[in-house]
């Protein structure tokens, strides 16, 4: 009688090896491009108060897309989180009054690996004018997510 229990171990080490041909995780993180296809606004820019102007950049990624969400904040202290690394020439330092505020996040559609963003943002007219922050944070589906900060001006 031949030994079964050596066939039967390799069958089981050969069946757990197989198994454990772990699912590929995603763990690129999105990529966002404003200096492309119409993007603004880009870093320096000016907007004016009492006006509108069109977020617009493009988001990627390898797998899916998750959402996406916009920060305009003051900058009148000066402080940094730019991604971009050519400074703008700061007004001088200032105590805010009536900033302009915007956090919001939108959701990109299901399925998609690239996504060219459009957001319509208006600028009250009573805002207070100088420098301030555009914080995009782009998160795809897997959860990995990607920062890119600009300064611009409003006037």
């Amino acid at each position: 009688m031949k030994p079964v229990l050596p066939f039967f171990v390799i069958l089981l080490l050969l069946t757990l090896f197989i198994s454990c041909d772990k699912e590929a995780k995603d763990d690129v993180y999105p990529e966002i491009k404003m200096d492309c296809c119409g993007g603004f606004p880009l870093n320096c820019d000016e907007v004016d108060r009492g006006s509108s102007f069109t977020f617009v950049a493009q988001f990627s990624d390898n797998e899916e897309l998750g959402a996406f969400s916009l920060d305009i904040h003051n900058n009148f202290d000066h402080h940094t989180h730019s991604t971009d690394p050519v400074p703008c020439e700061p007004e001088p330092i200032k105590d805010p009054v009536n900033p302009f505020r915007l956090i919001k996040e939108y959701q990109i559609p299901s399925g998609m690996t690239s996504h060219l963003a459009e957001v319509e943002i208006n600028i009250p007219a009573d805002v207070d004018p100088g420098d301030y922050h555009l914080m995009v944070r782009l998160t795809d589906k897997a959860g990995w997510q990607t920062l890119k900060g600009i300064s611009f001006k409003i006037r």
